[in-house]
C-alpha cells in the first residue's frame, strides 16, 4: 500500500470511529425511544469492536461497518410491543406511586408498593391495584412471559412471611387469569423479608418492602433455518 492509500485508509478509520462514537452519544438524548436507544448503543458498540479487530487486518473501516450493522441487530432487543406495553403501563401507573422500568435484561418491571399491593398480613388484592392489574394483562400476547415476586416487610417471623409473601404472588396471578392470562405462564415465587428495599425500622420502610413485583419477557427467540 502506498502512502497516499495509507493516508486516506487512516482518515476514513477515523471518520468511521467518530461516527461510532456518536451512535454511543446518541443513547442518551431524552428523545430517543428504548427500541432506538438499544439499536444505537449496539451500533457503536459493535462499530468500536468491530474497528478494533479490523485495525489488525490493516482495514478498521471495513469492521467498524460490519461491527455496527450486527450490534444494531443485538442492541435492538426491546420490540415495539415492549415499549408501547411500557409506555401504557406508564399512564395507568401515574401518580399513583407504581414504578414501571426496563430491566437490564430487557424485562419490564412493574413495582407495586403497599399503597396499592397489600395490607399488612393480607394476601387480597386491593381493589385500587386492579386498575393497573387490568392493563398489565390487557392485551397480551400468548407467549409472553409473566413473573410475579411477593415480598413482605421484616414484621413476624420467616414461618409467617415466607408463605405470606407466595400468597401474594399467588394472588396477582389468579387475578390477571380472571383477566385472560394463561395461568401456565405466570411464574410466582415468594421472598419473604429477605429483599428489603427501605428500612424496616420505621412504617414508611415497612410500606415500600411489603410490596410485589410483576415482571413481562417475551420469550427467547430461537434460531432457524
Amino acid at each position: 500500500m502506498g502512502p497516499d492509500a495509507m493516508h486516506t485508509n487512516r482518515v476514513s478509520n477515523r471518520a468511521l470511529l467518530a461516527l461510532a462514537a456518536t451512535a454511543l452519544f446518541a443513547t442518551g438524548c431524552q428523545n430517543m425511544s428504548e427500541r432506538e436507544k438499544g439499536t444505537a448503543t449496539g451500533a457503536g458498540i459493535g462499530a468500536l469492536l468491530g474497528a478494533a479487530i479490523g485495525s489488525g487486518s490493516g482495514n478498521a473501516g471495513k469492521g467498524a461497518v460490519i461491527g455496527a450493522a450486527g450490534g444494531a441487530v443485538v442492541g435492538n432487543l426491546w420490540s415495539k410491543h415492549m415499549e408501547d406495553k411500557r409506555k401504557a403501563m406508564e399512564k395507568a401507573a401515574e401518580g399513583t406511586g407504581i414504578s414501571v422500568t426496563r430491566t437490564d435484561d430487557n424485562q419490564l418491571k412493574v413495582n407495586v408498593p403497599s399503597d396499592f399491593s397489600f395490607d399488612v398480613g393480607r394476601s387480597d388484592v386491593k381493589n385500587n391495584m386492579r386498575p393497573v392489574l387490568d392493563e398489565f394483562a390487557r392485551g397480551l400476547d400468548g407467549q409472553m412471559v409473566v413473573r410475579v415476586v411477593g415480598h413482605t416487610d421484616a414484621t413476624g417471623s420467616d414461618t409467617i412471611n415466607n408463605p405470606l409473601s407466595v400468597r401474594r404472588a399467588e394472588a396477582v396471578r389468579d387475578y390477571m387469569a380472571g383477566k385472560g392470562v394463561n395461568p401456565t405462564r405466570v411464574a410466582t415465587e415468594g421472598r419473604g423479608s429477605r429483599e428489603p428495599v427501605a428500612d424496616n425500622a420505621n412504617v414508611t420502610g415497612r410500606a415500600q418492602n411489603r410490596r410485589v413485583e410483576i415482571y413481562l419477557r417475551e420469550p427467547a427467540k430461537q434460531g432457524g433455518s
